[in-house]
């Protein structure tokens, strides 16, 4: 039997979950799935450290072959054990088995934490400028208008709704890059610091390479 999630498990989970993290319902009750490249993997080793009252396994190594590219992806991934809690941020978070952004988020996404997993998993930085991105495509305009009136009200942040390809992701622009990093700065791995384009303490900003960006 799990033991009661702690108020910090509760904000990574739910920067998570607005990420790449996935629920799994098994039987009456769920799991959360974890999987970063490598990468990542002393990423998803924290995660494991972080959420000491639900893990159990150690994470492990995955090979997936992608036929399209003739390529072979390692992952690391980890599954917590079943949980009521868990559950229940489901039931929140999913309509069958798509995941959807709840009406109130703004309730949830409060903690500068949540924010840092959550850019940890799906952010990063523009090569031709200092704009940051979120990678929200799976997610509804309505979603995103949604999720964009959050950032402004509990972290006075403005953003935009950019619309590439396949669905829209929010876009941070510069102006507004140096307060996003000095909010997720204390709470992101070193490692992930390369998604920055601010760094509160050295008060540097990237090296852009727009010669970069008009080639890709």
């Amino acid at each position: 039997m799990t033991k009661k999630l702690s108020a910090r498990e509760k904000e990574i989970i739910i920067g998570t979950i607005l990420g790449d993290g996935h629920f799994a319902m098994l039987k009456t009750n769920t799991r959360l799935e974890i999987g970063h490249s490598e990468k990542q993997k002393d990423y998803v080793f924290w995660k494991h450290r972080e959420l000491p009252n639900i893990v159990g396994a150690k994470p492990y190594q995955v090979f997936i072959d992608d036929e399209r590219y003739g390529k072979t992806w390692e992952r690391w991934s980890f599954s917590t054990r079943i949980s009521s809690e868990l559950s229940e941020f489901r039931k929140m978070f999913y309509q069958g088995k798509k995941k959807i952004i709840p009406k109130d988020i703004g309730l949830l996404l409060t903690s500068p934490l949540s924010l840092a997993v959550w850019f940890m998993d799906d952010g990063g930085r523009r090569n031709d400028s200092y704009g940051l991105f979120l990678n929200t495509l799976s997610f509804t305009k309505e979603e995103h208008e949604l999720l964009m009136k959050v950032l402004k009200d509990n972290f006075s942040l403005e953003s935009r709704m950019h619309w590439i390809q396949d669905g829209y992701r929010i876009y941070i622009p510069s102006k507004e890059a140096q307060k996003f990093c000095t909010i997720v700065y204390p709470h992101m791995l070193p490692s992930m610091y390369y998604k920055l384009s601010f760094n509160p303490v050295t008060t540097s900003y990237a090296r852009l390479d727009r010669a970069r960006d008009r080639k890709s």
